[in-house]
């Protein structure tokens, strides 16, 4: 039978093997950084509490660690360095992949990164919005890139996007997905600019789009006039 304290000593030793603290494994894991705190261990009445399945999932997911790995982290003598290393993320089949691998190296825990300033000159995306080019650094992907061939991020630069997204949050995008009323999507114009909004209408013709910042009017745009359209699906804030 397992007990509290295996599961949370199995959470920290997972969190030494990647040199994460607690707090930077549940930020990876796309939780609330404080979700695996010792403080949040034990409720205010002393009872306690327990990581949930759901947690614990995304955590494997995030490290790409098995659960087999993980159990053995339960282990009184288990160390981070008795661990196997997790062998790299294969790339799906298909003509996208590669031509991604022709531009980046195969991802593992780590998509393309690039500013949205940057995003809005050439060379930096193909004709289907994908990352494309040289000059893009990397940012680790908190889910198995693998999940979602062709994803990328975006940093926020200067203050358009407030009070939603600020100046350095990260926003992984991915393109090719269908968007939908209401979704947050990144939209690039053929002109270049780039910008962040929900997408409230789209017709066989134009989109209508609602600024994030209440400042920043609205937009209308001619699907002729848009280079790409790809949907936000995670955001480091």
């Amino acid at each position: 039978m397992l007990s509290h304290d295996q599961i949370w000593e199995a959470l920290d030793r997972l969190a030494e093997r990647h040199e994460l603290t607690p707090s930077g494994l549940a930020r990876r894991a796309g939780l609330d950084p404080t979700s695996f705190n010792k403080s949040k261990r034990l409720s205010a009445d002393g009872r306690l509490r327990w990581p949930s399945t759901e947690s614990i999932a995304k955590v494997l997911d995030a490290t790409g660690a098995s659960m087999e790995q993980f159990m053995a982290f339960m282990r009184p003598d288990a160390g981070p360095s008795e661990q196997p290393v997790e062998q790299p993320v294969k790339q799906p089949a298909g003509q996208r992949a590669k031509q991604q691998e022709s531009a980046f190296p195969q991802q593992g825990g780590s998509i393309p990164l690039l500013g949205f300033a940057q995003a809005g000159a050439g060379g930096f995306f193909d004709d289907g919005g994908f990352p494309a080019g040289q000059g893009w650094d990397v940012v680790e992907f908190p889910a198995a890139p693998s999940q979602k061939a062709g994803v990328y991020a975006l940093e926020v630069q200067g203050e358009s996007m407030m009070p939603l997204y600020r100046d350095g949050d990260v926003l992984i995008v991915e393109p090719g997905a269908q968007v939908r009323r209401n979704d947050r999507v990144v939209v690039r114009t053929n002109e270049g600019e780039v910008m962040a909004k929900v997408l409230l209408r789209q017709s066989p013709r134009s989109i209508e789009l609602l600024s994030l910042n209440p400042e920043h009017p609205n937009r209308t745009l001619e699907l002729s006039d848009i280079a790409w359209i790809a949907r936000i699906i995670w955001a480091s804030q």
